[in-house]
C-alpha cells in the first residue's frame, strides 16, 4: 500500500460517512500469555504464574461514530497499565491506521494485579532473572499488536445504535488510606472519600438488543494476590454481564481508584462476589430509565506540566541503595546509572487530560494511579452524571492530592521511586489538574 493510499484509508476511518444517528462497533482479542511469566502489581510474589487462568484476559474495543461522521475509540484491557513508550507505540499505530488522534482514543487499563508484566512498567519491583525478563520483552510487542488489531477491528462492522447512560451504585470499595484492612471486619464507621457510582453506557442495536455495555468503578483490582491469570472482580463482572446479555460485549473501565481497595479481599470467592455485585449494579441501572445521548461527539485533550520536588543528589540516591527496601534500592541504582551517564533526573512530567462530550455526557479520562478525590473534583465541575476514568492512556505513577502529599505514605510519595520519579510531586499538582479539567471540558463544549 502506498503512503498516499494509507493516508486516504486513515482519513476515511477517522471521519466516517454522516448518518442520522450513532453508529458503533465492537471487537475483542484474548491477551492471556501463552507461557508462564511474571504477574504484575505485587512486589511480594516470588515466582511466575502457575495453574493457568481463572478466566481469559482480554483487550476490548468500542468504536463510536456520531451523526456528522466524527469517530472515536475506547479500548479497555486486563492489564496493570501501559507505560508511556508502549502507549505511544499504540497511539502512533492507531493514528496511522485509523486517522484518530489521541484526543479521540481512550486507552484504559483495569489495573488487575493478576495480569502479565509489561516491558518498561515497574520492572524494579519484580525479581526477574534474564529468562523472565526475556519473556516480558517477548510478550509486550505481541500485546501491542493485539491492542491495535482490536481497535482497528472495532471499526469494520459498525451498525446503527442508540446510546444511553446511567449511574448505578455498589459499595465494596473502601478508602485504604483511612481504614485498616486488618480491622475491616470489625470496622463499622468507614472513613475517607469514596466514589461508589457505577457509570453505565448501553449501546443498543436497532432491535433493542445491547451491542455493548461499557461500565466502570473506582477501586483497585486487587482482590486476588495468587498466581493465576485473572481480571479480578472486573473480569468476573464482565463474564456475568455477557451471560446475562448473550451476544453483548461488556467492557470495564477503571475509575479513580488509586486509594481504594476491595475490602475484605484475598480470596477467589470474594472476587466472584464483588464481580457479581458490580454486574448487579449495572443490570439495575439498565433496568431503570436511562438518559438517551444525542448523536454529537466532541473531544479535547490537554497536557499540563506537573512538577516534582527537587530530586536527590547522587549521595542521596546512594543512601537509598543502602536501605532495606529492595525495589527502591534497584530504582535508586538505575537513577545513579542515569546520573553517571550524564543524564539529569526528571523534574516534571507532561500529564494528559482528556475530555469527551458524548451527546451531552461528560467523560473525563485521567492518567496514572489517580486517587478518588479527582473523580469528586470532576463531578463537582461537570455534574454527578460524569464518567471519570483513571488509569487511562499512560501509567505515570500515583497521582495524589495536596493533602495526601502532606500526609505522606505510599500514595503520597512512597511509591514514586518505583515509577522512576526521583521525588514526590509538588503540592500544586492538584490545582493544576483540576484547572486543566475545567479548560479541557470547555474545549469539548461542556
Amino acid at each position: 500500500m502506498s503512503i498516499l493510499t494509507a493516508l486516504t484509508v486513515a482519513a476515511a476511518l477517522a471521519s466516517g460517512v454522516a448518518g442520522d444517528g450513532w453508529q458503533a462497533g465492537v471487537a475483542r482479542v484474548e491477551i492471556t500469555p501463552a507461557e508462564p511469566m511474571w504477574l504484575a502489581g505485587y512486589a511480594a510474589r516470588d515466582h511466575e504464574a502457575q495453574g493457568g487462568a481463572l478466566h481469559p484476559l482480554w483487550v476490548k474495543a468500542l468504536a463510536i461514530q456520531d451523526a456528522a461522521g466524527t469517530r472515536a475509540l475506547i479500548i479497555t484491557s486486563d492489564v496493570l497499565g501501559f507505560p508511556k513508550p508502549v502507549s505511544d507505540n499504540i497511539f502512533d499505530r492507531l493514528l496511522a491506521s485509523t486517522g484518530l488522534d489521541r484526543a479521540r482514543i481512550i486507552l484504559n487499563s483495569s489495573h488487575t494485579h493478576s495480569g502479565p508484566v509489561i516491558d518498561g512498567s515497574l520492572l524494579c519491583i519484580y525479581p526477574l532473572d534474564s529468562a523472565g525478563l526475556e519473556k516480558v520483552r517477548r510478550y509486550t510487542p505481541v500485546l501491542v499488536d493485539k491492542v491495535v488489531s482490536a481497535g482497528e477491528a472495532a471499526f469494520k462492522d459498525m451498525v446503527p445504535v442508540r446510546l444511553e447512560s446511567a449511574n448505578g451504585v455498589t459499595r465494596f470499595a473502601v478508602n485504604r488510606r483511612n481504614n485498616k484492612e486488618a480491622e475491616i471486619e470489625t470496622t463499622y464507621n468507614l472513613n475517607g472519600p469514596v466514589d461508589h457510582a457505577v457509570p453505565v453506557l448501553r449501546v443498543s442495536k436497532e432491535d433493542g438488543q445491547p451491542l455493548a455495555i461499557l461500565f466502570g468503578y473506582a477501586c483497585h483490582n486487587t482482590t486476588l494476590c495468587e498466581y493465576e491469570w485473572c481480571g479480578d472482580y472486573a473480569g468476573f463482572a464482565q463474564e456475568d454481564l455477557e451471560k446475562t446479555y448473550p451476544g453483548t460485549t461488556a467492557l470495564f473501565f477503571q475509575g479513580c481508584g488509586g486509594n481504594q481497595n476491595p475490602l475484605p479481599r484475598r480470596t477467589v470467592s470474594r472476587a466472584r462476589q464483588y464481580g457479581a455485585e458490580l454486574a448487579a449494579a449495572v443490570e439495575a441501572a439498565i433496568a431503570e430509565p436511562m438518559t438517551p445521548l444525542e448523536p454529537v461527539l466532541k473531544t479535547a485533550r490537554t497536557e499540563v506540566e506537573l512538577f516534582l520536588e527537587t530530586p536527590p543528589d547522587r549521595d542521596g540516591l546512594v543512601k537509598i541503595t543502602e536501605t532495606d527496601n529492595e525495589y527502591n534500592r534497584r530504582a535508586a541504582a538505575e537513577m545513579i546509572a542515569q546520573l553517571d551517564a550524564g543524564q539529569p533526573l526528571r523534574t516534571s512530567y507532561m500529564y494528559p487530560v482528556e475530555v469527551w462530550n458524548l451527546g451531552g455526557l461528560p467523560i473525563v479520562a485521567l492518567a496514572g494511579e489517580i486517587v478518588v478525590d479527582y473523580a469528586i473534583h470532576a463531578k463537582n465541575i461537570l455534574g454527578p452524571r460524569t464518567f471519570v476514568m483513571g488509569y487511562s492512556n499512560i501509567l505515570v505513577s500515583y497521582i495524589p492530592t495536596a493533602a495526601i502529599i502532606r500526609e505522606g505514605g505510599y500514595e503520597g510519595g512512597g511509591a514514586q521511586l518505583m515509577y522512576g520519579m526521583p521525588n514526590k510531586w509538588r503540592e500544586d499538582i492538584e490545582p493544576r489538574i483540576v484547572e486543566t479539567i475545567k479548560t479541557t471540558a470547555k474545549q469539548a463544549g461542556l
